[in-house]
């Protein structure tokens, strides 16, 4: 398998816990059995793919990615989903968070 298998497997994982976490918002505390059984199924196949993934690429530069771009994807889904409020100040930590992972991303690539 190849380098993007890698970065597939890593996006599949990010695509997993950011559901996995939209569904531990719409559980209600554990109080609907829907969501709440999604939720451990997706954080669980989230962590598996993410497991796989650094088996391609350094784990520092894979939980980077997978938890900054996590963080940054679910404040943008609790602002068009579930009406939370996104300022600007918490926009402006999103960036730095990005910014980050970009550069411990070019950092390793030296």
């Amino acid at each position: 398998m190849t380098g993007s298998t890698g970065w597939l497997l890593l996006l599949l994982a990010i695509v997993l816990e950011l559901t996995g976490t939209m569904m531990m918002k719409m559980s209600d505390g554990f109080s609907r059995l829907l969501p709440s059984v999604l939720m451990f199924v997706c954080y669980g196949a989230s962590f598996t793919m993410l497991n796989y993934a650094v088996r391609y690429m350094p784990i520092s530069i894979a939980y980077a990615i997978w938890s900054g771009v996590g963080i940054t994807l679910i404040s943008i889904a609790g602002y068009y989903f579930f009406g939370e409020r996104l300022r600007t100040a918490s926009v402006c930590w999103m960036v730095l968070i990005i910014v980050g992972i970009i550069g411990l991303k070019w950092s390793d690539a030296q």
